[in-house]
């Protein structure tokens, strides 16, 4: 199977852009396209900044869409940006935002009825691992497909293949949960080390060494005692995979109350309190908010 050579990259923004990079790094022809255009921009040393989404994949054997949610994928795939119908027949798009399990499978759907191709791989690992093409990358989809598109994926972080269309949103929800519920774990540790008279910066540093060690302590942990909230991951996308996390759940049939508490925390950051675009460790600022007690006496350093 002849590897792609030609991919557009559509949506360039904290995530996309360093993922182009990289894609260009590895030698691939590379063209992006982003709804505002000055985003894209300063990718045209590594590659050609297209005007319009139609014209970013009419010679494309791989299109990459990476967008804010299920909504900004749909629009730049069937709405005004009219990617799907622009593009060569038998182009793969692969998505890799992070979107309702049940709309990939849609997409999935509407693209094999014109006669392209759909993978679903959102990915795990931030800016940080966009940056360094180290990021997890869970791709659902026909086996053929994902062997085709694994040396692109691969310029880009780990990719595995983990079942049908659809199953790489299942599995980036999953990650999602894990990461939410954490967090809340790690700022619920660290006030608890605080109000009973431990250090709480030595105690993360004990518990690092322990089964409680974990990224999710060393850096959102980090992030709580340095209170640094400038957004990583910001708590309107966390809010988002919960909900979806949910969604999926019910779906399923299942009750996830632990996924719940934590939305419900999510929530009311993003809502009442109108912190959605702080980091997601600003969790530790809902539970402060509820106990009436706060970790430290540094300055909160925000976007």
């Amino acid at each position: 199977m002849r590897a792609p050579e030609r991919i557009a990259v559509l949506g360039t923004g904290i995530m996309g852009a360093p993922m182009a990079r990289n894609i260009a790094a590895a030698g691939f022809s590379v063209t992006v396209w982003n709804r505002t255009r000055a985003k894209a921009e300063p990718l045209a040393e590594v590659a050609r900044v297209a005007g319009s989404a139609a014209d970013a994949v009419a010679e494309a054997e791989v299109v990459i869409t990476m967008v804010d949610d299920s909504a900004a994928v749909t629009d730049v795939l069937f709405g005004a940006a009219a990617a799907a119908e622009a593009a060569p027949e038998g182009t793969l798009f692969i998505d890799m935002s992070s979107i309702q399990p049940s709309v990939a499978r849609d997409h999935a759907d509407r693209l094999a009825a014109i006669g392209k191709r759909h993978l679903d791989s959102p990915v795990s690992g931030g800016e940080g691992g966009a940056k360094a093409a180290t990021l997890a990358i869970m791709s659902g989809g026909e086996d053929d497909d994902f062997a085709e598109a694994e040396p692109v994926l691969k310029a880009m972080g780990t990719p595995m293949h983990v079942g049908p269309h659809g199953a790489g949103q299942v599995a980036k929800l999953a990650n999602q949960q894990i990461v939410g519920i954490t967090i809340g774990a790690v700022a619920e540790a660290l006030l608890l080390a605080e109000a009973a008279g431990c250090d709480p910066a030595r105690a993360r540093e004990a518990l690092m060494g322990g089964f409680a060690g974990s990224k999710i302590l060393e850096n959102h942990g980090r992030r709580m005692l340095e209170r640094d909230w400038v957004p990583g991951g910001a708590v309107h996308f966390q809010l988002k995979d919960m909900e979806n996390a949910l969604e999926a759940a019910r779906e399923a049939g299942l009750t996830l109350p632990l996924t719940e508490k934590a939305r419900d925390a999510y929530r009311a950051l993003a809502g009442e309190m109108e912190m959605r675009g702080l980091d997601h460790s600003s969790y530790l600022r809902w539970l402060e908010a509820l106990n009436g007690r706060r970790i430290g006496d540094r300055r909160d350093r925000e976007p």
